[in-house]
């Protein structure tokens, strides 16, 4: 069997690992990023708890491998009561993994911000919370699109380790059907090739954004 046979033939479980990968992704990607913000805004609080408990966050999951914490949600929690599918353990993982990079993007964005923003909105008799919302996130949120762009590219890739917890996407199909014909090495490179698609075409995406961004805000 060659290899364009072989890619025939794990067509239609490649077809429906791809959906799996990019709604595995795409979902740990916003609900990430929706935890980060709250994260960021937690790390940048006037309130000595939220910013500890924020840092306490950042720095578990950020020097933490991503694979632990993916195998002691989808094993530990049912110790304590909590089961959940694949799939679900598996998009918790990389929600809380992700979310610890994305909040300190967001964060350095808002930090970026010039202090003049917060300073004109004192003027106008603005709120700390008004003057967050209106002047602040808009221009930091802008600023942080870039990397937070790139931290996609990046969860794409990260969800290949979803098949240690037995999550049907591109890698646990590349070990099944190369198990079934004895053609890991082949399978691993079809579904390598594939990663690189996903992530060029991200990587396209990310590029036309910000040219759209620098056209628009100069």
């Amino acid at each position: 069997m060659d290899l364009e046979s072989l890619f025939i033939r794990a067509l239609p479980l490649l077809k429906v690992a791809i959906l799996t990968t990019l709604e595995l992704g795409v979902c740990a990607f916003v609900l990430g990023s929706i935890v980060g913000l709250v994260i960021a805004l937690m790390r940048l609080s006037r309130y000595q708890v939220l910013r500890t408990v924020a840092f306490a966050y950042v720095s578990v999951f950020r020097g933490t491998p991503l694979l632990l914490q993916m195998l002691l949600i989808y094993f530990g929690l049912p110790y304590y009561g909590i089961v959940m599918g694949p799939f679900m353990a598996a998009t918790l993982a990389l929600t809380l993994f992700a979310a610890g990079y994305l909040s300190e993007d967001f964060r350095a964005g808002l930090l970026s911000v010039e202090k003049g923003q917060w300073e004109a909105g004192l003027s106008l008799g603005m709120g700390y919370a008004k003057i967050l919302r209106r002047l602040v996130l808009p221009q930091g949120l802008r600023i942080s699109i870039p990397p937070v762009s790139s931290r996609l590219i990046g969860l794409m890739k990260d969800t290949s380790l979803a098949s240690t917890v037995t999550v049907v996407e591109l890698t646990r199909v590349a070990n099944q059907v190369g198990a079934a014909t004895f053609r890991y090495m082949d399978m691993f490179l079809i579904v390598g090739v594939l990663y690189w698609v996903i992530s060029q075409t991200l990587t396209f995406a990310q590029t036309l954004l910000e040219s759209r961004m620098v056209r628009r805000h100069g």
